[in-house]
C-alpha cells in the first residue's frame, strides 16, 4: 500500500467516524490522524486535506452522486460506500493533481477492502457517471505543475497507484450493487 493509499484509507475512517458521530472534537480527529499515519507530517496533512475537502464540498459532491445514482437515496446507500464515493468524488473533481483513474481505483480499491464484494462495482458505475457529467474535460490527460507536465502514468510511478478497473461506459450493464435499490412512485 502506497503512503497516500494509507492517507484514504484513514481519511475514510475518520469520514465514516464523523458521519456516525457528528461531534467529534477536530482536536480528536487530528489526534486519529497523526496516530494512523505513524505522525508522518506530509501524509498526515495530506489525509487531512482531504477530511477537509470532503466536508467543505459536501453538499455539492452528495447531489453530484444523488443525481447518478438512478434509484438510490444517498441515505439508503451503505453509510462506508457513501463516504467512498464521497472521497472518490471529491479527488475526481476538486484534485486536479490526482489523475481521474487514479481516484476511481483508489476508491474501488477502498470499496474492496472496507464494503462488500459487490460494492466496488457500484462505487465504478457512480463514479465514473460522476466524472463524465461533472468533471472538467481532459482533467486526467496532463498535469501542469511548476512548468513541467505530468502524466497519468508518471503520477502512477510516483505511487498514486495504478488504474486496474475498466471504466463503467466501457463494460456491459450490469445491476448495481449493495442494498436494494429504492423505487421512485
Amino acid at each position: 500500500m502506497t503512503r497516500r493509499s494509507r492517507g484514504r484509507e484513514v481519511a475514510l475512517q475518520m469520514l465514516y467516524q464523523i458521519e456516525q458521530n457528528p461531534g467529534v472534537p477536530v482536536t480528536e480527529v487530528h489526534q486519529f490522524i497523526d496516530r494512523r499515519t505513524l505522525g508522518e507530517q506530509k501524509l498526515a496533512e495530506f489525509t487531512a486535506g482531504l477530511i477537509a475537502g470532503v466536508r467543505e464540498h459536501q453538499p455539492r459532491i452528495d447531489a453530484m452522486i444523488q443525481e447518478v445514482a438512478e434509484n438510490w437515496r444517498l441515505d439508503r446507500m451503505a453509510a462506508i460506500d457513501r463516504n467512498i464515493l464521497r472521497l472518490g468524488a471529491y479527488e475526481v473533481l476538486f484534485c486536479p493533481e490526482v489523475p481521474a483513474k487514479v481516484a476511481i481505483n483508489e476508491a474501488l480499491e477502498l470499496a474492496k477492502r472496507y464494503s462488500t464484494s459487490q460494492s466496488s462495482r457500484f462505487v465504478n458505475g457512480i463514479l465514473d457517471r460522476v466524472l463524465q457529467l461533472h468533471a472538467v474535460p481532459q482533467a486526467d490527460a496532463k498535469i501542469e505543475t511548476a512548468g513541467e507536465s505530468q502524466t497519468q502514468s508518471q503520477a502512477e510511478a510516483e505511487g498514486e497507484g495504478e488504474a486496474t478497473e475498466v471504466p463503467a461506459a466501457e463494460q456491459p450493464p450490469r445491476p448495481a450493487a449493495g442494498p436494494e435499490p429504492e423505487v421512485q412512485r
